[in-house]
């Protein structure tokens, strides 16, 4: 039958006694209607609901329901009943599921133990940690490996959790060292590793793993390096990289960033540098670094510049001596100078150390084909550098297909080539196709877009959003240019789209403006001339007061003929003024200066024989008048005489 127990013989059990049974923590006056038994020993507590629906879903239900309807018996019947007639120990009946001995395994290795509370189900209550370990087969090796390995990771979580607690005891948050151990899986292990080696030292034979571990993470002095790291301004993926890189040997990150402070190298670029160096860089000696900065100083190189070359192309350091030497040699036999190899080397460290020596020939053969020689190539790479960074199949062959389609030639791509080399490290689809496609839409027409493209290749390198199109726009709104000759002021000077606008071409529109010019004459003089635009006000003034003052000439010379302010006023404006004012000669602007000094003197000789001609035949007619007069006067006296 059964009986009410008091609940105070339910509290203090000793679990020993019942090694298969679970310890229940609540009471039974919460269940009054409950059943009870009697039975000769005290009477384990009876589950409520939430342990229940727990066992429920921790164990098998066969075993959750043979728990729960019959509770253990005596230790004796106990002890009996798992040994066979010979006395053995017979095969625990049922085995735990994976995620059961998961759990146990963690519960068993983890730093400390759970907090108890009420209700809870203790470690020591669960099946020992021999039980789990078992299976129905004990030669399956393949469960035993796989029980290894999540003891493992077990180890690992705890060598974690270890490794935090140095960090908060370094004063860093949580956060971070919870970002930084999730980035150091390598490192971890490492500790881990050395922590079960320190097993084996007599001293170290009774300790935990824990005091263990926390004695190789702080003999590593790894948190003081990651605290020095941080303040040189390396985020904390690279400072764990780093140390997952010297595969605990700390003492070499410490020694190389010192290396690299010596060599001008900036904070900020410190742990990009040691990460690209190469994963042996920090086992590399340092008499072997300084002779490869020794050997670039020598080549020209400045010594404050090597900090920046190697910053930018840190795989620099983890090419051998004799790598270095091929690599500069490289460079040196296309005919550069030390000073031309050193400012090349700082304008693009790159072409140093991100290509190998066959990319290298090749795009130099490349270059070759535009008709250069070698020592051209050689000028041409120390003076736009970035050429090398360039792909022939990506970057060149499209462009050159293209420059062809607008019709410009092998000699014309080598005068882009050799004025504006950025040309060919753009990508013409997103860069050179839209501009031309704008140049198209405002009248250019298409025979002359490549030879304005040959003409002033920096054309090319304007941005169109903010360059070419404002200067366009003001052209036609401000200068007076009409949309049909918009077209052919920026095919006749495509030098006009590079000006500034408020500091050029607008001081001159409204210079000239001021001179009496009206808006749409300007347009006109600017479609004829567009050039115009481009001069300093400076040089401008001196010649129209000459022209209004000395040469007495009207404004609409300068309207008719704008080209005028082309000329120099010293050495062809006034010369050839005199010439005319000694020969009493006079011609417009055009056929004054617009020629060469043998055909301006040929036209004042011509003109000054006209007007001798012109003169002398007016004397002959002159004193024909004057004989015709005198006969007249004879027979008008003889006449009167007679009469």
């Amino acid at each position: 039958m059964l009986t009410y127990t008091p609940p105070s013989l339910h509290l203090h059990l000793h679990l020993h006694r019942y090694p298969h049974s679970t310890t229940i923590s609540s009471s039974l006056h919460h269940h009054p209607n409950h059943p009870t038994t009697t039975a000769p020993d005290p009477v384990l507590r009876i589950h409520n609901s939430k342990t229940t629906s727990f066992l429920h879903h921790r164990q098998p239900a066969s075993t959750t329901t043979n728990e729960t309807k019959n509770p253990p018996q005596e230790y004796e019947n106990d002890h009996h009943r798992h040994r066979d007639s010979e006395g053995k120990p017979k095969t625990p009946p049922h085995i735990l599921p994976p995620q059961e001995k998961q759990n146990i395994l963690e519960m068993s290795l983890v730093t400390k133990r759970g907090p108890q509370f009420p209700g809870s189900i203790y470690a020591n209550s669960l099946p020992s940690l021999q039980s789990v370990i078992q299976t129905q087969n004990e030669d399956d090796e393949d469960d035993e490996e796989v029980m290894i390995r999540r003891a493992l990771d077990i180890r690992r979580k705890v060598t974690a959790e270890v490794f935090k607690a140095a960090m908060k005891k370094g004063k860093f948050g949580i956060t971070y060292s919870t970002n930084l151990v999730n980035r150091l899986p390598d490192f971890i292990d490492h500790v881990m590793i050395e922590a079960a080696a320190l097993k084996r030292s007599p001293e170290f034979k009774d300790s935990t793993f824990n005091l263990r571990a926390k004695l190789v993470i702080d003999h590593s002095n790894v948190v003081p390096l990651i605290r020095w790291l941080k303040h040189n301004n390396l985020s904390y993926p690279k400072i764990a990289k780093l140390i997952c890189m010297s595969k605990g040997n700390l003492d070499s990150i410490r020694r190389l960033v010192e290396w690299l402070k010596t060599v001008y190298v900036k904070g900020e670029f410190l742990g990009a540098t040691l990460l690209k160096s190469g994963d042996d860089i920090l086992h590399r000696r340092l008499e072997e670094l300084d002779e490869i900065v020794d050997y670039l100083e020598s080549n020209g190189v400045r010594r404050d510049w090597i900090g920046f070359v190697i910053s930018r192309c840190p795989r620099l350091l983890s090419y051998s001596m004799e790598e270095v030497k091929t690599r500069v040699d490289f460079y040196l036999n296309m005919g550069m100078n030390e000073n031309d190899f050193g400012t090349m080397v700082f304008d693009y460290p790159g072409v140093l150390g991100y290509f190998t020596l066959e990319e290298m020939n090749q795009k130099v053969n490349y270059l070759k084909e535009f008709g250069l020689s070698t020592e051209d190539v050689g000028k041409l790479l120390a003076f736009r550098p970035q050429l090398m960074g360039c792909s022939i199949e990506e970057r060149w062959k499209p462009l050159v297909k293209y420059l062809y389609y607008l019709g410009i030639s092998r000699d014309g791509m080598r005068r882009m080539l050799t004025i504006k080399p950025m040309i060919f490290c753009f990508n013409f689809e997103t860069t050179i196709a839209p501009k031309v496609q704008f140049f198209r839409d405002i009248g250019v027409r298409e025979d002359a877009i490549g030879n304005m493209l040959v003409k002033f290749p920096p054309l090319l390198t304007y941005s169109l959003h903010k360059k070419i199109q404002p200067v366009v726009i003001y052209l036609m709104t401000k200068a007076g240019v009409t949309e049909k000759d918009i077209g052919k002021v920026v095919a006749l000077g495509p030098e006009l789209l590079g000006c500034n606008i408020a500091k050029t071409l607008e001081v001159n529109v409204k210079y000239f403006l001021s001179l009496g010019i009206r808006v749409r004459q300007l347009g006109e003089m600017i479609g004829d001339f567009p050039k115009l635009l481009r001069y300093k006000v400076d040089l401008l003034y001196p010649k129209y007061q000459y022209l209004r003052r000395t040469m007495v000439r009207p404004l609409q010379d300068v309207i008719e003929f704008p080209r005028f302010f082309s000329y120099s006023l010293e050495e062809r404006i006034i010369p050839r003024h005199k010439i005319m004012v000694e020969n009493r000669v006079n011609f417009k602007l055009r056929y004054m200066l617009a020629c060469t000094d043998e055909e301006f003197n040929q036209r004042v000789a011509d003109k000054v024989e006209r007007r001798q001609r012109f003169e002398s035949g007016r004397m002959d007619d002159a004193v024909s008048d004057s004989q015709m007069a005198e006969g007249t006067l004879g027979k008008t006296a003889s006449s009167s005489l007679s009469s």
